[in-house]
C-alpha cells in the first residue's frame, strides 16, 4: 500500500486522497542461473494471471528490526520465493475475489497482536484504536466462523498476527501483508506505515483490509484496478477464484479495493461482507 498526493498520481483520485494499493501448495523449483529471480518472478507472475509491472523484491522488515527479502505483488502483498512461486493459474471471473489458501479449522480462532515496544516499530495510540476497530469490523460479523482475539504488547513470537509500525523505513503511507499458508494459518505479519496524519478511520481501513489479504482476500478490482484510475491489470483468464453471492463489474465502496480515498469510514460494504459469510 502506498499513498500519492491528489490525482497527479499513479494511483489517483479525483479528489484529495491518500490511495493505497493493497495484497500454496508444495512444489519444486527449477532455477535458470541465467536470470534474476525478479525476472523469473515477473515470468510466473504473467502466468498465474498478476501483472509483471506489479511485481517487486526488496527487504521485508519484522518487528525485532531484522529483515528478509520478499516478492511483494501490488506493493501490499509480501510473499517469500516458495510462497510466490508456489501460486497456481486459478480460475477468474467477475468481482470479490480470494486466493485458493484459506484459514482452516482450529486455525479461525486468530490471536491478534498490536505491537506496543518502545521502538521504531510499536503502534501510535491512533493505530491501536484503529487496529480495535479493525477487529471489531470481523467480530461483529453474523455468520462468520473467524474469531479474532486482540491483545497489545511485545511478545510477537507467540502471537497468530501481529500488526506493526515500519514508518521509519518507508516514505510513503499504506501498509503490506501476505496470503495464508497452505497449512490453513492466517499471513502472521501486517506492517502499516506513516497513517500519523490520517485519520482514526484511515488507519482502521488500512488495517481492515491487510488482515483481509492474510485471511485470504485479493483486490476486489484486481482485474482493473479502477479504484486507482488505473486500466492495465488485466489478469486474462486467470489470476482469482470468485466468491459466489458478489456481483460483477466494480463495486466502488467495497473496503478492498486495490486504493481508496482518504475520507473512508473504514468499514466493510455489504458485499464484503456477503464475501466473507461466504469463505468463512
Amino acid at each position: 500500500m502506498k499513498s500519492f498526493p491528489f490525482k497527479i498520481t499513479l494511483l489517483g483520485f479525483a479528489s484529495v486522497a491518500i490511495v493505497l494499493t493493497s495484497c500454496e501448495k508444495d512444489q519444486e523449483i527449477v532455477v535458470d542461473d541465467s536470470q534474476s529471480t525478479l525476472q523469473l518472478a515477473k515470468e510466473h507472475a504473467e502466468k498465474i494471471g498478476y501483472n509483471p509491472d506489479d511485481i517487486d523484491i526488496r527487504d521485508f522488515l519484522y518487528p525485532d528490526g531484522t529483515s528478509d527479502e520478499r516478492i511483494f505483488i501490488e506493493d501490499d502483498i509480501a510473499l517469500s520465493e516458495e510462497q510466490f512461486f508456489a501460486l497456481e493459474q486459478i480460475e477468474s471471473l467477475n468481482k470479490q475475489y480470494r486466493t485458493f489458501n484459506l484459514v482452516t479449522g482450529n486455525n479461525r480462532t486468530i490471536d491478534i497482536l498490536g505491537y506496543t515496544a518502545n521502538n521504531a516499530n510499536g503502534l501510535s495510540s491512533k493505530a491501536q484504536t484503529g487496529l480495535s476497530w479493525a477487529v471489531a469490523n470481523y467480530n461483529r460479523l453474523s455468520g462468520v466462523t473467524l474469531n479474532l482475539r486482540l491483545t497489545f504488547g511485545t511478545n510477537f513470537q507467540a502471537a497468530d498476527l501481529v500488526v506493526y509500525d515500519t514508518s521509519s523505513s518507508n516514505s510513503s503511507s499504506g501498509g503490506v501483508a501476505g496470503f495464508p499458508s497452505n497449512s490453513g494459518t492466517p499471513n502472521k505479519f501486517v506492517q502499516i506505515y506513516n497513517l500519523e496524519s490520517f485519520s482514526t478511520n484511515v488507519n482502521e481501513h488500512v488495517i481492515t483490509h491487510e488482515i483481509g489479504h492474510s485471511i485470504g482476500f485479493r483486490h476486489s478490482d484486481y482485474f482493473s484496478r479502477q479504484s486507482c484510475n488505473q486500466s492495465g491489470e488485466a489478469a486474462g483468464s486467470a489470476g482469482a477464484v470468485h466468491i459466489p453471492g458478489t456481483p460483477t463489474g466494480w463495486d466502488p465502496s467495497s473496503l478492498m479495493n486495490a486504493c481508496f480515498s482518504a475520507n473512508t469510514g473504514g468499514e466493510f460494504n455489504a458485499n464484503d461482507i456477503t464475501a466473507l459469510q461466504s469463505m468463512y
